[in-house]
């Protein structure tokens, strides 16, 4: 018989530092199943309280206050999704530079979804492979402790950042999102096709789940589905919302 994860006591990080000086909210970007036309799960993007753009929030991100940042994005991501009852998955992104202690650091994300009735099981964790990881071995503690706790995990922007494919040698998460300059015109670019197929073949062996992110133009999602890509996120099918789910493009998803 196997029991649910208790949830820690705060660890002094959570307890000692001062609340953030600004505020924020999120707007959500559906990522669609095309093969079902449903919504897998919805991305939250840290926006301005006014819906301005992230880069004025992220600009007072400080090493002095990037812990509480993410502490506060992942309460925010949660607090939205139940009141606008968001289906699928929510995906947030986090820091795992700001992350101390996995098992304590998670207290307040599980406290939100409880507090909101918002089922755990439905959190989606990426972290972005451009963010700058010295120390691998405490992402991957941190990856293993969200697995163990049923939440499923990303790598962002792959293909993008520091480490490619070395990064996913040390740990394999539920899925990858292949960074959107690596898709853009693939269409019509054979080293851009060759390489996503390389990527993807790595995936199906180790059971990772792909996602293609800012898909614009029906010819790159027409290439991506033919290929066996079937989660896409990109302006072609909904644009981010501020504080809501957007519409979704439907007649983008043409019929196999």
């Amino acid at each position: 018989m196997t029991t649910e994860p208790q949830t820690p006591p705060p660890c002094r990080a959570c307890t000692d530092r001062p609340p953030l000086d600004f505020e924020f909210s999120m707007a959500f970007q559906p990522i669609i199943d095309v093969r079902s036309r449903e919504i897998f799960a919805c991305e939250a993007l840290v926006r301005g309280t006014d819906g301005s753009g992230a880069a004025a929030i992220l600009a007072q991100v400080t090493d002095e206050n990037r812990y509480q940042f993410d502490q506060a994005c992942r309460v925010k991501a949660v607090e939205l999704a139940a009141r606008l009852d968001i289906p699928g998955y929510v995906s947030i992104n986090f820091l795992p530079n700001a992350v101390y202690e996995p098992a304590t650091c998670i207290r307040a994300t599980l406290e939100a979804a409880k507090r909101h009735n918002f089922p755990p099981e439905r959190l989606l964790f990426e972290v972005t492979e451009g963010e700058q990881v010295t120390d691998h071995a405490h992402l991957k503690s941190i990856l293993g402790e969200y697995t163990r706790r049923g939440f499923k995990t990303a790598i962002d922007d792959f293909g993008a950042g520091y480490s490619g494919l070395n990064l996913l040698a040390e740990f394999q998460p539920d899925i990858i999102k292949l960074d959107m300059a690596l898709l853009r015109n693939i269409d019509r670019d054979p080293v851009r096709q060759a390489i996503v197929r390389g990527i993807l073949g790595v995936c199906q062996t180790l059971n990772i789940e792909v996602i293609a992110e800012g898909v614009e133009t029906s010819e790159e999602l027409a290439f991506l589905r033919s290929i066996g890509i079937y989660l896409i996120q990109g302006y072609l099918l909904a644009r981010p919302a501020f504080e809501h789910v957007p519409d979704i493009n439907w007649t983008a998803i043409a019929d196999e």
